[in-house]
């Protein structure tokens, strides 16, 4: 089958197993994409062995050659929350869903001497948490630890097809492009106690689904200064999405709900014939998006008679996220023909502040250190199976409840936790 064929037959294959991803490592975005990354802690940018070119370097598919990969991970996100000095609003729950399987494919092929193709399909998303309802009582019978009635939580996920065209400019130099194609759908159940913050009180929860389109790029390129030294770099700036209307009194900006911009900075080592080592650093611009980044005190604004200030406003309140640094290493060592073994770290920085612990009830992104594990096994000179494993060790976050501010006299602290494990297999054919 010609390559342009494979292309338009795996792209709306690789969007429908991809539709229920969600993941969240470093903030919402995954550690790395496909098995052998997510096995060396993420650090990919400057590797040549995976078809996930289209997400991690588009510039690495002039020298991937040709590859399909399909992987299935099964992610165990652990997440909880609790409230002290509250009296009757204290509480201690965990969140359900805490089981997600999330597929991806990915596909890459050369085309001549100098270009190579590709498509990949991944997912962001994560923000994903499940309260049982009825566990305090807001003055108004049985309601859930924001007082709302029912179960809260929120569900997002974002569905990116990359189609990739990388140039090798000469022998040891390469630049690529993807053009990425999103798909993101939002829910959000449990928030009745916000809507009279909100500049659409009908638009802040409990309204289903609802889903929005936008079309991003990611640019990359690939060096081998040497045999033993290659370095690669990619970015993508910030991808203008379609609005939640449905929860355009929830998102700031009427339900605007951007990716932010993020870029790549990397190298990998050839240490000795049987080890290689990679480290990556990649920065996540959450700050560049309002609907993610404005702090949740600015709420206060909205009880001061300050419309823009409200839920959904030109300036409403967001989660406070902050702008992180990750910082990625992993070594692969080639024990034996058939067995390659990796392991890695990654390091981010925590977004959320203790100032807005409330809010991330609903979205606690707080891991920050990841160790990884993973291995491949070449069954034949055509066909591997990929093994990797993730732990993220728990972190919490404490503050100030904003119902401090509501309540008079009320003195309560809040605190958010998560923990994460992950468990993937990947099967790959090259030829």
């Amino acid at each position: 089958m010609k390559a342009s064929k494979k292309l338009f037959v795996l792209t709306p294959l690789c969007a429908l197993m991809a539709a229920g991803s969600a993941y969240a490592t470093d903030g919402y975005f995954p550690i790395g994409y496909g098995m052998k990354a997510q096995g060396m802690g993420g650090a990919s940018v400057a590797a040549t062995d995976s078809a996930y070119t289209g997400s991690n370097n588009p510039a690495a598919s002039a020298f991937s050659g040709n590859r399909v990969e399909g992987d299935l991970s099964l992610f165990m996100p652990d997440r909880g929350m609790s409230r002290t000095g509250a009296g009757p609003l204290d509480a201690s729950i965990d969140s359900g869903s805490n089981t997600f399987l999330v597929p991806a494919l990915a596909y890459t092929t050369m085309l001549n001497n100098e270009w190579g193709a590709g498509v990949t399909v991944y997912g962001n998303g994560g923000m994903n948490t499940d309260y049982a309802g009825g566990e305090i009582n807001c003055g108004q019978g049985p309601a859930n630890v924001l007082c709302g009635s029912g179960k809260l939580g929120i569900d997002l996920m974002q569905l990116i097809v990359a189609p990739t065209i990388a140039y090798k400019l000469n022998e040891n130099n390469s630049f690529g492009l993807s053009p990425l194609l999103v798909y993101q759908r939002f829910q959000a159940e449990g928030l009745q106690a916000f809507t009279q913050l909100s500049t659409a009180p009908g638009n802040v929860t409990n309204n289903g689904y609802d889903s929005s389109t936008g079309i991003g790029v990611r640019l990359g390129y690939m060096g081998k200064l040497s045999d033993q030294f290659t370095v690669g770099a990619s970015w993508s700036p910030k991808i203008k999405m379609g609005k939640f209307d449905k929860y355009s009194g929830l998102f700031a900006g009427s339900g605007s709900f951007d990716i932010p911009e993020n870029y790549t900075l990397g190298v990998a080592i050839k240490a000795t014939p049987e080890i290689s080592l990679a480290l990556d650093y990649q920065r996540i611009n959450y700050g560049g998006v309002t609907s993610i980044a404005n702090p949740s005190t600015l709420i206060g604004g909205c009880m001061m008679g300050n419309p823009a200030n409200c839920l959904g406003g030109s300036d409403g309140p967001g989660f406070g996220w902050s702008n992180v640094n990750v910082w990625k290493i992993g070594a692969q060592w080639q024990a034996t023909p058939q067995w390659n073994l990796r392991a890695g770290y990654n390091r981010t920085d925590n977004p959320i502040q203790a100032r807005d612990v409330t809010f991330n009830i609903i979205a606690p992104g707080v891991t920050t250190n990841h160790y990884t594990l993973g291995a491949t096994y070449t069954l034949s000179t055509t066909t591997e199976v990929t093994f990797a494993y993730m732990y993220a060790s728990e972190n919490s976050v404490s503050g100030p409840s904003l119902y401090n501010a509501m309540i008079p006299g009320l003195n309560a602290t809040e605190t958010i936790r998560m923990s994460q494990n992950s468990i993937g297999v990947q099967f790959g054919w090259r030829w």
